[in-house]
């Protein structure tokens, strides 16, 4: 397998969490998103998004992190990132999208880059992000505040975790007030794993 990614990319850090939990070997392919690498017309004959990551399985090119962490736990279900109850695997992907889809992208590169374009301040867009993280990252600790267990949802890490991670990454980067013990508590236990300690960003061969 070939993962296009980026040491500082979120959602590429989501998908080394789960190729290294299942212990799936891979290489990768690198693209500088401050450069502007993503936008070179043989990376976007992959992925028409300009996006990362992009999974190149060698039946298929898979996009969005989400969806390839779901085709990853399909193929290799060993050990499994999504629960096998209705109702379990309905909580994971909450919390999971919580992230993926309303605090990730509101925050990510593009978008800050429109504001700034916009004429914006760095101080103002920093505001920005910082405001999105804090309100997103409340929401994810009261999506668990009636669980107990050593991960988000359960004994063993689960797509959740995959997501919450590398969110926190982000959250610093940006000075958000880390207010959550719950969340940091499994971060905390989650970086304990070498699945997650050697998919961090500084751990990535094009880390900076």
């Amino acid at each position: 397998m070939l993962l296009h990614g980026y040491f500082r990319s979120t959602a590429s850090y989501r998908v080394r969490i789960a190729l290294n939990l299942k212990s799936i070997a891979y290489s990768d392919a690198f693209h500088h998103l401050r450069r502007g690498e993503q936008n070179a017309p043989d990376y976007l004959a992959l992925n028409p998004q300009g996006l990362l990551p992009t999974l190149e399985t060698g039946d298929a090119v898979l996009t969005q992190s989400l969806a390839i962490c779901e085709y990853l736990d399909e193929v290799y279900p060993d050990p499994p990132i999504i629960p096998s109850g209705v109702m379990e695997r309905a909580h994971v992907r909450a919390f999971s999208q919580a992230i993926a889809c309303d605090i990730h992208p509101v925050q990510n590169l593009k978008i800050l880059d429109r504001l700034r374009a916009l004429g914006l301040a760095d101080a103002d867009i920093n505001s920005w992000a910082r405001t999105v993280i804090e309100d997103g990252l409340a929401a994810c600790d009261m999506l668990i505040a009636g669980t107990d267990t050593p991960f988000c949802f359960g004994d063993a890490p689960t797509l959740a975790d995959i997501c919450l991670v590398p969110q926190l990454v982000n959250a610093r980067r940006f000075g958000a007030d880390l207010k959550w013990d719950r969340l940091l508590a499994i971060e905390a236990r989650c970086l304990e794993l070498d699945a997650f300690a050697k998919a961090s960003p500084e751990q990535q061969p094009d880390a900076e």
